[in-house]
C-alpha cells in the first residue's frame, strides 16, 4: 500500500481512512424513547481520532507538540497567561495545592498545620491533597439551590492559622467570587477554584464577564469523559501568576528546578555553571531538583484529543445551557415537591448537570430507583458530606485532623434529599422530554 509513498503521504492516507472509519463505524444513533440515558458521555467525530492518530503516528510517547498547543489554546480561551497540562483534574487539585506549599512563596506558603477553607459537599479530591500534605481542612457549610459555599461562614471559619480557600464551583454553578475574593483579599488569603465541573462558567465581576478558575489565584480543570470536554484522562491548573507557575510546573515535572520540555536541553545556557543548595558547583540543571515533585504530565495522545475538543467547546457550553433551561421549563408543575436550581448571583453556568433537592425527606429513596428502574441513570453530588465516610473514621474518632464550623445542617440534606440527572451537549430534545415526564410521574406517584 505503501511502497510508493513517502512519509506524508502515507500518514495523509492513514488520516483520511481513519476519518472515513470513524464516521462509519462510531457516528452516534439517534436516541429513541427506552434507551438508557447516561448522566454524561463523550461527545465527539472524526476530529478527535484524526488526531489521536496523528500523534500515535509520530510515537513521541510523552507530552509534546500537541501539549504546547492545548496549553496554549486553552490558556488563550480563558484569557490567562499560563496553563500547564496534567493527567486529571485530581492531579491538578494535587499540583494547585502543593504549589501554595512552595518554600519559594515565603511567608505566605501554607505548612503543615495550617488551616483551608472548603467544604464537605463535593468531590473529595479537591480536600484529599492538604490532608495528605498535613494542612487541616475547615468545613463550612453550603446553600440550597445554588449548592456552593455559604459566605456568611467564612468569618466564623478564619482563625489565626488559616492560609487559603480551596472550594469548587458546583456542577457548574459558580460559587459568589466576590464574596469569597473579598474575603481573601482582606485576610491576604490564597484562594484556589477547583473549576472541574465548570470549564465555560464565566462570573460577572468588577463589572466584567470572566471566566471561573481566572479570578483565583489558581484554577483547575479536569477532563475525564464525562465533564465538559474530554481527552480521556487529563486536567489543566492554570493561573495569571508567573511565580505560582514556575512552582506549579516544578511540582507537575518531577519537582526539577529546571524548566526545559521534554526532549530540549540547556535553553537558558547555563546547564553546567551555576550552583544549587549543597550540591556542586556546575552540577546538570537538568537534574536540580527544587521540590518533592511528581511526574503529573499527560501524554499527547490525550493532548491531541484535547485539540480537537477546545474547537468544539463554545458549542458544547451552549447546549448545556440549552438543555438546563428545557429541564427548569418542564418541571416548573412540580416545583412545589422538588426544589429546582437556580444560578448563583451575577453567573453564568456552563452546567454540568441538573441537581434536584426533594422537598419530602423520604422521596429520594424512591424516586431514584424508579428513575434508574427507567434507563434515566441518576448521580449524587459526589461525597454528600465527605466527613462521613470511611476515610474520615479515624480523623473523626480522635477528633483531629479537621474542623467544622456548625452542624453542616444543609450539607447533610444534600446527602438525603439531593440528586441530579444529565445535561451534556449529546442529549437530544427527546431525551429530556422523556426524563423530565419520568421525574414528573415519580413525583405524583411518592411525594
Amino acid at each position: 500500500m505503501f511502497e510508493e509513498m513517502n512519509e506524508q503521504q502515507a500518514r495523509e492516507q492513514i488520516l483520511r481512512e481513519v476519518a472515513e472509519y470513524c464516521d462509519k463505524f462510531h457516528k452516534k444513533k439517534e436516541y429513541t424513547r427506552g434507551d438508557r440515558i447516561p448522566y454524561a458521555s463523550r461527545v465527539y467525530d472524526k476530529d478527535e481520532m484524526v488526531n489521536l492518530v496523528d500523534s500515535s503516528l509520530e510515537f513521541w510517547l510523552t507530552s509534546g507538540r500537541y501539549t504546547a498547543e492545548f496549553e496554549k489554546k486553552l490558556a488563550k480561551y480563558l484569557n490567562v497567561k499560563y496553563c500547564s497540562l496534567v493527567n486529571s483534574g485530581s492531579s491538578a487539585n494535587l499540583v494547585a495545592f502543593m504549589t501554595l506549599t512552595s518554600p519559594l512563596l515565603g511567608d505566605r506558603r501554607v505548612n503543615r498545620g495550617d488551616e483551608v477553607i472548603t467544604v464537605a459537599a463535593g468531590f473529595p479530591t479537591t480536600v484529599t491533597p492538604l490532608i495528605q500534605y498535613g494542612a487541616v481542612p475547615v468545613f463550612v457549610d453550603v446553600t440550597i439551590p445554588e449548592y456552593n459555599i455559604d459566605v456568611t461562614q467564612l468569618e466564623a471559619a478564619l482563625s489565626n492559622k488559616t492560609k487559603a480557600v480551596m472550594i469548587a464551583h458546583t456542577l457548574g454553578n459558580p460559587f459568589d467570587l466576590k464574596a469569597v475574593k473579598d474575603f481573601c483579599t482582606k485576610y491576604n488569603l490564597w484562594l484556589v477554584e477547583d473549576n472541574c465541573d465548570a470549564l465555560g462558567s464565566r462570573y460577572m465581576i468588577d463589572g466584567e464577564w470572566q471566566f471561573t478558575g481566572t479570578i483565583g489565584d489558581i484554577g483547575t480543570s479536569s477532563f475525564y469523559p464525562p465533564h465538559h470536554m474530554t481527552m480521556g484522562e487529563g486536567g489543566a491548573v492554570y493561573t495569571n501568576n508567573p511565580l505560582l507557575n514556575k512552582i506549579a510546573r516544578s511540582f507537575r515535572d518531577w519537582g526539577r528546578d529546571c524548566v526545559c520540555p521534554s526532549g530540549m536541553d540547556n535553553m537558558c545556557g547555563h546547564r553546567f555553571d551555576k550552583q544549587y543548595g549543597e550540591l556542586p558547583l556546575g552540577y546538570d540543571h537538568k537534574y536540580v531538583y527544587s521540590h518533592f515533585g511528581y511526574n503529573l504530565k499527560a501524554t499527547d495522545m490525550q493532548a491531541a484529543i484535547g485539540c480537537a475538543q477546545l474547537d468544539k467547546f463554545p458549542s458544547f457550553v451552549e447546549r448545556r445551557k440549552e438543555n438546563h433551561a428545557f429541564l427548569t421549563e418542564a418541571l416548573k408543575e412540580v416545583s412545589d415537591k422538588l426544589i429546582l436550581p437556580v444560578a448563583t448571583e451575577n453567573s453564568d453556568p456552563s452546567w454540568f448537570g441538573y441537581m434536584i433537592t426533594c422537598k419530602d425527606a423520604s422521596a429520594r429513596e424512591k424516586i431514584v430507583p424508579f428513575l434508574e428502574s427507567q434507563g434515566i441513570q441518576t448521580r449524587m453530588l459526589f461525597a454528600g458530606n465527605l466527613t462521613k465516610h470511611p476515610c474520615f473514621d479515624e480523623m473523626r474518632a480522635a477528633g483531629t485532623g479537621y474542623r467544622v464550623i456548625g452542624n453542616l445542617e444543609v450539607t447533610d440534606r444534600i446527602m438525603r434529599d439531593t440528586f441530579w440527572i444529565g445535561v451534556y451537549p449529546g442529549m437530544t430534545k427527546d431525551s429530556l422530554a422523556f426524563m423530565a415526564e419520568k421525574i414528573i410521574e415519580a413525583v405524583k406517584t411518592y411525594c
